[in-house]
């Protein structure tokens, strides 16, 4: 008998791929089936490794500029979003643009050039070095400032108090965030804020996942994604503050058997970024290691979709 017999692997749901990331990658196959390789994508269309390598022996190639593109060109923009200047660059290339922004990420760079229309400084929570924050923080270079930490959003200086305005990452953490934008809210009292919160529904329901499954007696939660993945890092976040051992892995080979030792129960789940199958792949590494296997078979029953980008909706059903 394994050693493992009597330890649980608990299959959580909601993960893997959001309506965002699924449309991404559905407009990157769509533009192959259509016009054919090569299709040129700037930057990863998604974090994800495997995603990104799958799509380039369809003959998608991934270039970190938009000035890489041939002139004439088809490119095709990331989930993440980009700035106005990559829009401009394209247009003046002659490029055929297909633009694959999640349509939440779009939300926050409105948000952005709205309240900078009005004057206000913009805060924005994130990660100052995040394609996403990049891209929304070009919205406004004059009037946005990255706040990373509650460190800074003590410290942080605007020209005018009574108008600054408040926007987010949507990959982050709502509990991460809650902190930092207390102090915010505390040092400027005049703060504008969207009326629905920026982090996305598929990154909270994930997270909360997470913590109910360690709720329910999970010691160990293995995440499958990226380490480029914002979202997925900060499961791996929440399931350690919860309480559980947690790791981030790309796939079943980066699972070290020693943190099975001693598990009663694991969980396992995956960022909004990372394919089921790479989960399937782990799934069936711990069953063979004599974990039980419960939970949810199917990934997630969200019940968001978001339409595809009118280009790659031609002559389809969509």
């Amino acid at each position: 008998m394994s050693e493992h017999a009597s330890a649980a692997l608990d299959l959580v749901a909601p993960r893997g791929y959001c309506a965002g990331v699924d449309r991404a990658i559905e407009t990157v196959e769509r533009a192959l089936d259509e016009l054919g390789a090569p299709v040129y994508v700037r930057g990863e269309i998604v974090h994800n490794r495997h995603v990104v390598d799958t799509l380039a022996e369809r003959g998608a190639v991934f270039v970190p500029s938009e000035l890489d593109v041939p002139e004439g060109a088809t490119i095709i923009l990331s989930a993440h979003g980009v700035a106005p200047e990559v829009y401009d660059n394209c247009r003046t290339r002659g490029l055929n643009i297909i633009d694959a922004t999640c349509p939440l990420v779009s939300k926050v760079h409105a948000e952005v050039r709205r309240y900078a229309s009005r004057g206000a400084t913009v805060l924005l929570v994130g990660h100052a070095d995040h394609d996403e924050v990049i891209g929304t923080r070009g919205e406004a270079v004059e009037q946005v400032i990255v706040v990373e930490d509650t460190e800074q959003a003590r410290t942080v200086q605007v020209p005018d108090p009574s108008a600054v305005a408040l926007t987010t990452q949507t990959t982050l953490s709502l509990d991460d965030t809650a902190a930092i934008v207390a102090i915010l809210h505390e040092r400027f009292p005049a703060l504008q804020t969207p009326t629905k919160s920026d982090i996305c529904y598929a990154t909270q329901n994930r997270q909360d996942a997470v913590k109910a499954a360690v709720g329910d007696g999970a010691d160990l939660v293995l995440v499958v994604g990226s380490q480029n993945s914002s979202n997925s890092n900060r499961m791996v976040e929440v399931g350690q503050a919860a309480g559980a051992e947690a790791h981030l892995i790309e796939n079943a080979d980066a699972v070290d058997r020693s943190w099975l030792a001693g598990k009663e129960r694991v969980a396992l789940t995956a960022g909004a970024s990372a394919p089921e199958v790479l989960v399937r792949e782990v799934a069936d590494l711990l069953v063979g290691s004599g974990f039980v296997q419960t939970g949810d078979e199917l990934p997630s029953a969200e019940g968001v979709v978001f339409a595809l980008p009118r280009e790659v909706r031609i002559g389809s059903a969509d």
